[in-house]
């Protein structure tokens, strides 16, 4: 049996020189691909600070795309990642910006739908999920999570939550952010298990429910 290094033990077991540039980075990939669900057709990605300066040298940008295809930290696929991204049109962009994180990223996609979806690599392959499109989140991928976007009025957080709460699983976390009253709004739910399709169904049929997603946490 191969025997683990000490930087195995303290960080992700992964393809790549840094846990912050390529884990990291690929976890925010694997999220915002996750999120999309739909298929890719044009992609523009857009690195800041840290991840704009030298993310080139640590594969920052291979590792982000490599998520967003769906390979994980340790596929060796990496480092070659061009050559499995054939009928996608990618771009990447590169920005200093003090306003956001030093390991920072906006992904846009164009496709059935189009949605920017921003994130932060926080450290030892953590990251966090901070924006959908203008809807403020905070989606780490540690749990399954619940997205859906709907008409804020009175009544819908009961409604989804009862839904949960029928199959006898445990909220986490409940994040909610609007627009306006009366507009657009986001409800992001953690939670402790995992939930049927047939309730993911039950919740995008709710009236005035605009987009649901269901994410799987994220493997170690």
């Amino acid at each position: 049996m191969k025997q683990k290094s000490l930087f195995d033990v303290i960080s992700p077991i992964m393809t790549g020189p840094s846990s912050s540039h390529t884990a990291g980075a690929v976890r925010i990939g694997l999220l915002a691909r996750n999120i999309y669900k739909n298929p890719i057709k044009k992609i523009n990605i857009r690195l800041y600070n840290s991840f704009a300066g030298t993310g080139k040298g640590h594969g920052t940008d291979k590792a982000i795309l490599a998520g967003l295809l769906g390979y994980g930290v340790d596929s060796e696929k990496i480092k070659n990642i061009w050559e499995y991204a054939n009928g996608i049109d990618y771009n990447y962009e590169r920005e200093i910006n003090i306003d956001r994180h030093p390991n920072s990223v906006d992904i846009e996609f164009e496709g059935d739908i189009n949605m920017r979806i921003s994130g932060n690599s926080v450290g030892a392959g953590n990251v966090e999920i901070i924006k959908i499109d203008d809807f403020l989140t905070k989606i780490s991928g540690e749990y399954n999570t619940i997205i859906l976007f709907y008409k804020d009025k009175p009544g819908m957080l009961s409604r989804v939550t009862g839904l949960i709460q029928e199959e006898n699983i445990n909220i986490a976390s409940l994040e909610c952010d609007r627009n306006a009253r009366g507009e657009t709004a986001s409800m992001i739910i953690s939670i402790d298990g995992d939930i049927s399709e047939e309730v993911t169904d039950k919740i995008q049929k709710t009236e005035d429910v605009y987009l649901v997603r269901y994410i799987n946490k994220l493997e170690d």
